[in-house]
């Protein structure tokens, strides 16, 4: 990303091996990282720059969607990802922090951490693996989706309207094998699809870019992977992004 557009990374936190732990445990453990990704991102935005961000886990969200709230209320959050991300920690059958993010940035559980997301300014893209508590937000209309198949960039043009757009892109939104990332749901969008919908976002402001679960290897044989599709399916993103800066 950072040869893409030629800029140098600004590298937030220290890697470390998963926890494998419970929510609670994964956001106190990961509450020094969120916090300083929360402070970077908002300097990013009282510069007047856009921020492009790449992220380990979607988890990492709960540090930056707030900012962009208050920043850019008027924004849309375009949530590219093949599930929901807006369970409750009192309803999630896993609970898997990476699964509370929506609804814990719009403030509907305690994070310890600023809330301000208002759910109806999100558009989910591609989500596929759905719980019973994050299709009820769905079906009432808390919550907006496009699903994957034919005609998406037509309708992601039809949800998003002229609202400046803040982009959300979890890699299991592509169909499994088209990038690394670990977990693999069938019925994904294709490179082709992303950058159609790439191309629709990019007509729009652009206010951010965020990419999270993008696994350096592949897990079936070890090799290291290159993110050049996902980035080539990204170029009208990141063109609006340099032509803007």
């Amino acid at each position: 990303m950072a040869l893409r557009i030629g800029l140098t990374p600004n590298t937030l936190g220290t890697p470390a091996p998963p926890l494998s732990a419970k929510w609670d445990i994964e956001l106190e453990a990961a509450r020094p990282g969120l916090t300083a990704l929360s402070s970077s991102l908002a300097q990013t935005f009282e510069r007047g720059e856009i921020p492009v961000t790449t992220l380990g886990r979607c988890a990492a969200s709960l540090g930056t969607l707030p900012v962009v709230s208050r920043y850019r209320p008027d924004a849309v959050v375009v949530w590219f990802d093949a599930h929901a991300d807006s369970n409750l920690p009192s309803t999630s059958e896993s609970g898997y922090l990476g699964g509370l993010v929506l609804t814990g940035a719009a403030g509907l559980w305690h994070t310890g951490l600023p809330g301000g997301l208002k759910l109806h300014n999100v558009v989910l893209v591609g989500a596929r693996d759905i719980d019973a508590g994050e299709q009820l937000l769905i079906d009432s209309k808390q919550l907006m989706l496009v699903k994957a198949g034919s005609d998406l960039a037509q309708r992601l043009a039809e949800a998003i309207g002229d609202r400046p757009v803040y982009v959300h892109i979890d890699c299991d939104v592509l169909e499994p094998g088209t990038v690394p990332t670990e977990y693999l749901v069938p019925g994904g969008l294709t490179v082709a699809d992303l950058q159609q919908a790439a191309t629709v976002l990019a007509k729009n402001e652009l206010v951010g870019l965020e990419i999270s679960e993008f696994q350096a290897c592949w897990s079936t044989n070890g090799m290291v992977a290159s993110p050049e599709p996902l980035i080539d399916a990204l170029q009208p993103l990141l063109s609006k992004f340099l032509a803007d800066e």
